[in-house]
C-alpha cells in the first residue's frame, strides 16, 4: 500500500482550461503519434465523480445527503491515494473548502495530495464561455460567476452521476486554492496560450510529468484547440452540456471584448476586481 500521496487536482472554475490541460497530460503520457481520442482523456476520474468515490467505500453512499457525503469525501480521497501505484491526475471544480469550523479539516486532505495544478482565466472570457456552455444568457453566466452559494450538482430531487461541487464565486474559488496549505502551481491560460511551450513545461515539471522538449512540444501539438474541434467534429464529446452545440468553442484570449457590454464588463470588474488586479488582468 502506498503511503505517498499520489493525487494531483487539476483545480479550475468552470471553462479556464482544464479540458485542455487534460488533453495535454494524456498526449504527452501517451507519446504516439495521433492525437489521444478526446473521449479517453484517461488522466483521472473527476474528485466529484460519485463512482470513484463510491469505490472507497463497501456501503452505498447514493442513500446519503450532500453534507453526510462531503464528510466522507476526504476518507474516501486518502484511501484512494495509498492504491494508487502511480500519480493520478483529478479535475475538480469544488473550491477549496474545510468542513468544520475551525478550518482543521479540508475536502481534499493535505496527506492525500501530490499537488495542485489551479488554473485561473480571466473572468471576463469565462463569462463568454461559461455562457456558451451551459447554455445561457451572459448575465445569467456572470450572476452565476458573483454567487457565492453557487453549485454544481446541488439538487435534492435527483442523483446525479456526479456529487455536490460548490463552486463559490469566481473570486473565491480561486483564492480557496490559492490559499490552500498544500503544494500548488498557480498557471494562467492566458500564459499557456501566449507562451506554451515554456508554460507547460512548468505544468510538466510541478506535475512530475516527462518535461523533455520533444516530448513537451508534441503533445502541445496534439492538443491544439484546432484538432480538439475536429475531433469534436467527428464525435460527440461526453463531456459536452446536453444544451450546447459544442464544447470547444473559440479557446481564444480577449473574446469578452466583442461580447460583453459596459455593463457587464463592469458588474465582472466590480466583483472581482482585487484578484483581477493581482494576477494581472487589470491595467489599473
Amino acid at each position: 500500500m502506498n503511503k505517498h500521496p499520489k493525487l494531483f487536482w487539476l483545480a479550475s472554475y468552470p471553462k479556464s482550461g482544464n479540458t485542455w490541460t487534460r488533453a495535454f497530460i494524456a498526449n504527452l503520457l501517451n507519446e504516439e503519434a495521433d492525437p489521444v481520442d478526446i473521449n479517453e482523456l484517461n488522466t483521472g476520474a473527476i474528485a466529484s465523480g460519485r463512482s470513484w468515490v463510491q469505490e472507497a467505500f463497501d456501503f452505498d453512499i447514493d442513500e446519503l445527503t450532500h453534507d453526510e457525503v462531503d464528510r466522507l469525501r476526504p476518507h474516501a480521497y486518502q484511501w484512494l491515494s495509498e492504491q494508487a501505484e502511480d500519480y493520478q491526475y483529478h479535475k475538480t471544480h469544488d473550491a477549496f473548502s474545510y468542513l468544520d469550523e475551525d478550518n482543521t479539516r479540508p475536502l481534499f486532505p493535505p496527506s492525500a495530495t501530490a499537488g495542485a495544478l489551479i488554473i485561473i482565466r480571466n473572468p471576463l472570457d469565462v463569462a463568454v464561455s461559461f455562457a456558451h456552455h451551459n447554455p445561457s444568457t451572459i448575465d445569467e453566466a456572470i450572476a452565476k460567476m458573483n454567487d457565492p452559494t453557487s453549485t454544481f450538482a446541488g439538487r435534492n430531487d435527483r442523483l446525479h452521476n456526479q456529487l455536490r461541487q460548490w463552486l463559490w464565486t469566481w473570486s473565491q474559488f480561486n483564492q480557496s486554492w490559492m490559499q490552500a496549505p498544500i503544494p500548488k502551481m498557480v498557471v494562467r491560460y492566458e500564459d499557456m496560450k501566449q507562451a506554451p511551450f515554456d508554460t507547460f513545461t512548468k505544468i510538466a515539471t510541478f506535475l512530475k510529468l516527462p518535461n523533455d522538449s520533444d516530448n513537451v512540444a508534441r503533445a502541445i501539438e496534439q492538443c491544439q484547440i484546432e484538432n480538439l474541434q475536429e475531433q469534436e467534429k467527428s464525435k460527440p464529446f461526453k463531456e459536452r452540456s446536453a444544451k450546447a452545440k459544442s464544447f470547444f468553442r473559440k479557446g481564444v484570449v480577449g473574446d469578452w471584448q466583442n461580447k460583453l457590454t459596459e455593463e457587464q464588463v463592469k458588474t465582472v470588474i466590480d466583483a472581482h476586481r482585487p484578484l483581477m488586479e493581482e494576477l494581472g488582468y487589470l491595467d489599473n
